[in-house]
């Protein structure tokens, strides 16, 4: 990344995370939905915030992203939007708001470009191309998913790695090249054996971003209460860096009983 002096690090765009790929550089991408959060993985130096529908399942106590509202996706895009510089901006497209076509598509795309997001990302591959193209043709970058879809999790029957055999894992490059030629800029591969994984990092032309699909994509991310040992999910492609759930615990029990002895609030805590 460039850096004017005086300024700090450039602005992370699209062209970055391609330049990433070609240069052979893997770069990260973390979930993102409040202002505390966000500001935290920018001074980290993460490349991209994806605002995802997964605020549904690890914010707002829904069992599953399907429950996860449009107009949850525009409160959480702008509060991340609003509260960094640095990282790539992406948003989820809610559930039911581009099924129903290109022009629903397109007007809830425009929504969240305006409420800070600089790509939306969809699910899907051949059923959604349609919808792509619209938004590509409106100005709007598209970041694809393939492979275990969350908003699909009713019809795929559960969590489930997708393109074990030989078949699945030609489905799923046959999407991955459709949707690099409808115009995706770059695409979320999601629990899906590695090797299908690094086909498609290698087939198509657009950077690839695994969870849970091996170290061979171009990038890398996830839930950021995964990542730091807030959620206690531990599937087997998480990484627990930290053990922020055990943390806050141990704070909000010590913080307890310095209220019930009465050592907390002390003197220097209380105005003369």
């Amino acid at each position: 990344m460039t850096t004017t002096p005086g300024t700090g690090p450039a602005k992370v765009r699209l062209r970055h995370l391609q330049d990433a790929k070609d240069r052979g550089r893997p770069f990260s991408m973390l979930t993102a939905y409040d202002q505390f959060s966000a500001q935290a993985f920018e001074a980290a130096g993460i490349e991209v915030l994806l605002v995802g529908d997964s605020v549904g399942t690890t914010v707002l106590g829904h069992t599953s992203t399907t429950a996860t509202t449009h107009q949850d996706m525009l409160t959480f895009t702008g509060a991340v939007a609003r509260s960094v510089r640095r990282p790539l901006i992406v948003a989820d497209l809610a559930f039911g708001t581009y099924e129903t076509g290109p022009a629903d598509a397109v007007r809830h795309g425009v929504e969240l470009v305006r409420a800070g997001a600089e790509v939306v990302k969809l699910e899907g591959g051949q059923a959604v191309l349609p919808q792509v193209r619209a938004l590509v043709d409106a100005g709007i970058p598209v970041m694809g998913h393939l492979g275990f879809t969350p908003q699909s999790v009713n019809s795929l029957s559960g969590h489930r790695v997708q393109g074990r055999d030989a078949a699945g894992a030609d489905q799923l490059a046959e999407n991955a090249v459709a949707l690099a030629e409808a115009g995706v800029s770059a695409m979320v591969l999601e629990l899906m054996p590695a090797a299908a994984a690094a086909r498609i990092t290698e087939v198509v032309p657009v950077p690839t971003i695994g969870i849970g699909a091996g170290p061979d994509c171009d990038g890398q991310v996830l839930v950021w209460q995964d990542m730091a040992g807030m959620s206690g999910f531990e599937g087997k492609f998480v990484k627990a860096f930290a053990h922020l759930r055990r943390d806050l615990q141990h704070a909000a029990e010590a913080y307890r009983a310095e209220v019930e002895g009465r050592q907390y609030p002390g003197p220097e805590h209380s105005f003369d």
